[in-house]
């Protein structure tokens, strides 16, 4: 191919070798001359087709024989691909056994064969992703029980909140990944359905045959057996498109709290280093957080795309007119992206790197501020809530307006020490006294945990 044409300056950032693979040129040849290969044979187990005839075409059914460029010239000019394939085709098949060159594309539509490669594609774009998320979950699930009780500032707002642990940080991602392995999983069980109608779904080429073709053809494929065809109803492919969404605002948000973590002024947690990652042509000082910057990009460039596939939902009578035609490029791309961000989110966890000691300064630097709460809620069963906020509210804003430690002006607060003696405010200005439940979260979200086996949660 022209070097002039290829993308694989960016593909390496953007997507992975098996999503480059399942939706490549090869790939897609490849899915709908599975399925030409299937119609022959589901056709001769029904009668309609030689056995020679279907092994005939079956032996020509190889992306290599064919001309791309050629393909890819005679589509702009057809329509679709499946046109100028199935010619090619023919005309292959015919090269060595002209009867059976008769029976190639018997009863079918393009429709048929490109929805249903696509299928054929997407189980295993989905198989794949299924996988990395298994392996994100198991990354995930460990970093959180690592630092279940490790504290570090909540934020809000992006302002200091009272504290939390980095392993709830964590138990929040995995919670987030194992909803998303069961919306994989349903959702594949959907997609995996075949699409084969003829010209208007009513498969009347094929007679009273017709139901027994696509019963043999979805058993050949290993698809599911519609009710009937779907050619004009996108809810499937939507759904896919849909869920992969999904998957990446969570990748997103995962990208954007390590990013945010790995800013100078906090330096709390930094993804993995190695040479040549994440620095920069000018400052040789520079650890740029590279693998959230492509997750993050991909997370702006998803949500359009899954917003064209539902607007392409929108269909004419029984096959669509531009919107089907939207479809082709935007679902790869989108599997393509999320593939992507899902490699980089596997690597940014599995080699995080944290600093609880950096954590523990960050905790700090408020001056006891963040944890207010604290103090107000302890003194609060000594005084009632209001009057208790009033008084620590006050004092706070004095800790700031004198740069004070919060400690030391409730200690000269004698509405305070009257409630509270100095211990009690030692204890409760501690950070890690205040994480809360979230150790026990943490274990309920491990325990809830799928594992890769039957789905059923972990011990």
């Amino acid at each position: 191919m022209d070097a002039r044409r290829s993308q694989r300056l960016f593909d390496p950032l953007f997507t992975t070798e098996t999503m480059r693979g399942i939706f490549s040129d090869h790939g897609r040849l490849q899915a709908m001359l599975d399925f030409e290969a299937a119609l022959a044979r589901a056709e001769a187990r029904a009668g309609l087709v030689s056995t020679a005839s279907a092994v005939a075409i079956g032996t020509q059914c190889r992306a290599e024989l064919f001309d791309v460029d050629a393909l890819a010239a005679a589509a702009a000019q057809a329509g679709n691909s499946a046109i100028p394939l199935v010619r090619q085709l023919t005309l292959l098949v015919a090269a060595r056994d002209a009867e059976a060159a008769r029976y190639v594309h018997w009863g079918a539509t393009s429709q048929d064969a490109m929805d249903t490669g696509l299928v054929l594609q997407l189980c295993s774009a989905l198989t794949a992703i299924d996988a990395d998320l298994t392996r994100l979950s198991s990354a995930l699930a460990a970093l959180a029980r690592v630092h279940a009780q490790t504290p570090l500032a909540g934020r809000t707002w992006l302002q200091q909140g009272p504290p939390v642990t980095l392993g709830l940080k964590a138990a929040g991602f995995l919670s987030a990944i194992e909803r998303h392995r069961i919306r994989l999983a349903e959702v594949r069980g959907r997609i995996a359905t075949l699409q084969f109608g003829g010209a208007v779904g009513t498969l009347a080429a094929l007679g009273e045959r017709g139901m027994d073709v696509a019963a043999a053809l979805a058993e050949e494929l290993q698809l599911a057996l519609p009710d009937l065809p779907w050619h004009a109803q996108r809810d499937r492919v939507a759904e896919v498109a849909t869920m992969l969404g999904l998957l990446v605002g969570t990748l997103g948000k995962l990208a954007r709290d390590v990013s945010l973590l790995m800013q100078t002024e906090v330096a709390e947690a930094f993804e993995p280093s190695a040479p040549g990652r994440g620095g920069s042509s000018t400052m040789p000082h520079k650890r740029n957080p590279v693998g959230s910057a492509i997750i993050l990009a991909a997370a702006v460039r998803v949500p359009p795309l899954v917003a064209t596939m539902l607007a392409a939902m929108v269909q004419e009578h029984e096959r669509g007119l531009g919107g089907w035609h939207a479809e082709w490029d935007t679902l790869p791309e989108i599997c393509a992206l999320a593939g992507g961000a899902l490699a980089h989110a596997i690597a940014v966890v599995e080699g995080l790197q944290a600093d609880p000691a950096q954590m523990a300064v960050n905790l700090d630097i408020t001056h006891g501020l963040i944890l207010a709460e604290a103090v107000a809620m302890a003194l609060g069963e000594k005084i009632g809530k209001m009057k208790a906020h009033e008084l620590v509210e006050e004092a706070s804003a004095r800790a700031v307006r004198e740069r004070r430690h919060l400690r030391d002006v409730l200690l000269a607060d004698s509405n305070v020490v009257a409630h509270l003696a100095p211990a009690d405010l030692e204890r409760l200005l501690d950070p890690r006294r205040y994480t809360g439940q979230a150790e026990r979260l943490v274990a309920r979200a491990l325990a809830a945990r799928k594992p890769e086996g039957d789905g059923s949660a972990d011990a």
